[in-house]
């Protein structure tokens, strides 16, 4: 099953010194070891406002919260997730509309 969420960094909270180099260097080794595994399929820079796009594969909706607890960012506080949805196929591409 896909999942997409839109987070946003907590720009709010957090002054952009606190995004140290070395803790973006650890976010993204973790969003690499995601999608190697498998379970982060796609991931895109929003273009609005400091955050990310991403498409998953869980099994679950709990299982996609689960993984992004473990990236470094939200382990620390500094990202919120404002979405987080199941896809589903589009019907136009099915046997039947």
């Amino acid at each position: 099953m896909q999942f997409l969420s839109i987070s946003r960094r907590r720009t709010d909270i957090f002054p952009p010194e606190a995004f140290t180099p070395e803790l973006l260097a650890h976010e993204g080794q973790r969003v690499k070891q995601m999608y190697a595994s498998g379970v982060l399929r796609q991931i895109w820079r929003r273009g609005d406002a400091p955050g990310a796009v991403i498409v998953w594969e869980a099994a679950s909706e709990a299982a996609v919260r689960e993984a992004i607890a473990t990236l470094p960012l939200a382990q620390a506080g500094m990202i919120e997730t404002m979405v987080l949805t199941s896809l589903e196929p589009y019907p136009a591409f099915g046997a039947t509309i």
